[in-house]
């Protein structure tokens, strides 16, 4: 029997219904000859660690949270407790809230990150589907503001992609060659940062390709729902708006992608 290439990790909290839906897409559009599937519950206490318990093809990992610790450490914390125990050419992070929808999809990522051995990830940085108009706003603001900011001499700013704002592989879709990782001791967490932005740096420093992947073709491989996870758990500290938006995303994405008629087959869990 052929060896996995890669292993997937999905840490979870608290989201027993997307996470459901989310690892029975999983198991319905991929070759688990040719991944693993590693699981990381974040000290959930609930329902969705007791489903992930019923789940043979899975390997579940139970993590205890530390106290004080913020969500994003949590989170990255999470991935690495998982990818010390990865052992495939290639690794491969998603969220909850990350639903493929193509059995195409992880045969499409393999192919991109092994188009040249230079490359050491791809994935995204915002998988959002937005119109043309709301693209050309959005460069023009930007637009706007550096040169705003150039102009009155302003060096400490939030604007992405500038400084140590830099755009880096996130999370909720990101694919490594494990090698790199092991030979540069890199890891998802790093302090408090997000899970990835450092590790994302780390290889660029030495040298390697990280590849975005255009939205509009990764789309159509996957989607993810933004801010899932915080808006099904406002205990986590989330701004309202941020809240309803995400309840909003959700609703409006599980009735795109039939998610009840994947949810009511409950085999897809065998």
């Amino acid at each position: 029997m052929a060896q996995p290439l890669v292993t997937i990790l999905v840490p979870n909290f608290k989201t027993l219904e997307l996470t459901k839906l989310c690892l029975r897409l999983l198991r319905k559009y991929t070759n688990l000859q040719q991944a693993r599937v590693i699981v990381i519950d974040n000290d959930s206490a609930d329902a969705s660690l007791d489903y992930l318990r019923t789940l043979s093809w899975i390997q579940l990992i139970e993590r205890r949270a530390i106290p004080g610790e913020t969500p994003a450490g949590s989170h990255s914390r999470a991935l690495d407790l998982a990818l010390d125990q990865v052992t495939t050419p290639y690794v491969l992070s998603i969220h909850t809230d990350t639903l493929v929808k193509d059995p195409r999809w992880l045969d499409f990522l393999i192919a991109q990150i092994a188009k040249n051995s230079n490359i050491a990830g791809v994935g995204s940085w915002k998988l959002e589907a937005k119109s043309l108009w709301e693209q050309v706003l959005k460069r023009f603001e930007r637009m706007m503001q550096l040169s705003y900011y150039k102009l009155i001499g302003k060096t400490q700013h939030a604007i992405q992609g500038v400084g140590e704002n830099y755009l880096y592989l996130r999370s909720h879709c990101a694919m490594y060659r494990t090698e790199l990782l092991r030979k540069l001791n890199l890891h998802f967490a790093d302090g408090d940062m997000v899970a990835g932005k450092a590790m994302h740096k780390g290889l660029v420093d030495a040298g390697y390709q990280m590849v975005f992947l255009p939205t509009p073709v990764l789309i159509g491989y996957l989607e993810h729902i933004n801010h899932a996870t915080a808006a099904l758990n406002p205990q986590l500290g989330s701004r309202q708006k941020t809240i309803v938006q995400g309840l909003g995303r959700i609703k409006k994405t599980l009735a795109k992608l039939k998610a009840q008629e994947v949810l009511a087959d409950a085999s897809l869990d065998l």
